[in-house]
């Protein structure tokens, strides 16, 4: 590779070791994939027809949706080349590119996870001023700081990495361009970009941990404290859905981030399968978590078949 930034990288190996096996193994990673898309569309359609479910909680499931939409599509249709094509090539603006985004789509998933946990937090807690806490007014402006959060804090890592002289080789050991596989390939000095990339993942983590701990502590002395049993399942089953898709998408995103830079002695392969999951699997199982656990919404999209049936 020569001095220049303008060369490509020949970034996603796919699977180190597995190669053999791509197709076999894209059939997988195809079917996460739509049933992902078609999950969270039909989420985004059950609550823009549905009146009933114009409400802030459906609000935050829809941003949610979305993002899990724009996640997912940042990594897979490269990811789904690379099994069926061979096409491991990708030009370094649009690596940087890509990175961004799927940092970026990545802090807003956590950002939406901690406003839907407020959500459930203000209806269980204070649920008399619940309409007048969370108008449409103020669902908006946690939307847009969410946004905002992301984009502006993680600005600077595709600066910075557009900024290091790549020399060395252009392979890049992920089926994605990931912020710090591809700023360990410069052949300079990197640590600004890896410590600013280790206090965004330790500060965005630690205060959303911090401020999903608070809620739910909170919404579980609440809990107990209700009168009939069919009340605390019915909490118990709403919230216990939100923590558990916020854990799924934590462990796996923070599984990767400290591997690269710790977990030299992680096989790659598992590295890889790890890194995808964190990016797929949550979109994937979102809508069907909730579609489950909700009963507006599971009403809403069982009601063709009731129809028919009747």
């Amino acid at each position: 590779m020569s001095d220049s930034n303008t060369t490509d990288f020949t970034n996603p190996l796919g699977i180190p070791g597995l190669e053999a096996g791509h197709v076999w193994i894209s059939i997988p990673f195809c079917t996460i994939y739509a049933i992902a898309i078609m999950g969270n569309l039909m989420i985004l359609f059950v609550v823009m027809m549905e009146p009933s479910l114009h409400e802030p909680m459906y609000y935050f499931l829809c941003m949610l949706a979305v993002t899990d939409l724009l996640l997912s599509t940042s990594t897979m249709p490269k990811t789904l080349s690379i099994f069926w094509f061979n096409s491991r090539e990708i030009d370094f603006s649009a690596c940087l590119t890509q990175m961004y985004f799927i940092q970026c789509f990545s802090m807003m998933v956590s950002g939406i996870l901690v406003a839907m946990a407020f959500d459930r937090y203000v209806a269980i807690c204070d649920p008399l001023r619940y309409s007048t806490i969370l108008t449409n007014t103020v669902v908006a402006k946690i939307g847009l700081a969410v946004m905002l959060r992301s984009s502006m804090l993680l600005m600077p890592n595709p600066i910075l990495a557009s900024r290091w002289p790549y020399c060395r080789t252009n392979i890049i050991p992920q089926m994605y361009c990931e912020s710090i596989a591809v700023v360990k390939l410069a052949c300079a000095d990197i640590r600004v970009s890896s410590y600013y990339g280790l206090f965004l993942a330790f500060l965005i983590t630690g205060v959303d941990v911090f401020c999903m701990a608070v809620s739910y502590i909170q919404i579980l002395r609440a809990i107990f404290s209700l009168l009939t049993k069919d009340a605390r399942l019915k909490a118990f089953r709403t919230c216990g859905s939100h923590l558990f898709v916020f854990l799924i998408f934590l462990i796996p995103s923070s599984f990767s981030t400290l591997t690269h830079r710790f977990g030299q002695n992680v096989p790659l392969h598992f590295h890889v399968l790890i890194a995808n999951m964190y990016l797929l699997v949550p979109p994937m199982l979102n809508p069907i978590i909730y579609g489950v656990s909700i009963k507006q919404i599971r009403d809403r999209l069982f009601l063709p078949f009731i129809r028919k049936g009747t």
